[in-house]
């Protein structure tokens, strides 16, 4: 067993979840288009196969301990190359996937990586708070998802806009993240959230502990958000 597949089997039973051989296989093949595009593209800052396999494969399926997906409409917010949201499909193919990002190299590979892959997935290049005021997108999602580095206030203006009452916002933060939950208190009551829990979680090969909230869509996102993102930044909810 080489030592990429020590850490992918340790990391998936420290989350306590089962994959199979050709959902295994499937993910590795997509990190292996990852890897050897960010050779001529900057598309990530890790470069090592078994770091890539903890900070990015089995980050990304942490979120299977938060929410049950298979049959649901997910979009990935700020999904950069392809996390968590690529991962999750590979593991599930039952479910349908939308991968938003404002580069247009990162949609790009996402699309010859799908190809390459056989599998279906929706590609959106935009703006988060463009593609959330726009009816096709906007409260229409079951689950979104989004390990997006943004101030949770900032990440929950620009994520529940998408998803339906009912449905639910997963924030992939660090654990520890008390403080910057608090201050987004008012924010994801303004937007129609509430906050539902957690799930607390270590991924091999580091010692960082990692939090994903869960926040349950309770009612609508009033009409005027989410705002232009300079006015976000400048002064979040």
């Amino acid at each position: 067993m080489t030592n990429w597949e020590d850490v992918f089997v340790t990391g998936i039973r420290q989350l306590g979840i089962e994959v199979l051989p050709d959902a295994k296989e499937r993910m590795n093949a997509f990190l292996d288009l990852l890897l050897e595009k960010n050779k001529v593209m900057n598309l990530t800052a890790v470069t090592e196969k078994g770091e890539a396999i903890s900070r990015h494969l089995i980050d990304s399926l942490a979120v299977l301990n938060a929410a049950d997906l298979k049959g649901k409409k997910v979009i990935d917010v700020g999904c950069g190359p392809g996390f968590p949201g690529m991962p999750l499909k590979l593991y599930d193919l039952t479910f349908n996937i939308t991968l938003l990002d404002s580069q247009n190299k990162r949609i790009d590979f996402l699309k010859e990586a799908s190809e390459k892959l056989g599998i279906e997935t929706d590609l959106i290049c935009a703006r988060a708070e463009d593609a959330a005021g726009n009816k096709s997108y906007r409260e229409q999602f079951d689950i979104a998802v989004s390990r997006a580095v943004a101030p949770l206030n900032i990440l929950c203006e620009l994520a529940l806009p998408f998803v339906k009452v009912g449905g639910m916002f997963l924030a992939m933060k660090m654990a520890g993240c008390e403080k910057e939950l608090d201050e987004a208190s008012k924010a994801i009551k303004t937007l129609g959230g509430e906050v539902a829990g957690y799930f607390d979680y270590r991924l091999p090969l580091g010692d960082l502990s990692f939090r994903i909230i869960k926040i349950e869509k309770k009612a609508n996102t009033p009409v005027l958000y989410p705002r232009r993102f300079n006015k976000i930044k400048a002064k979040p909810l």
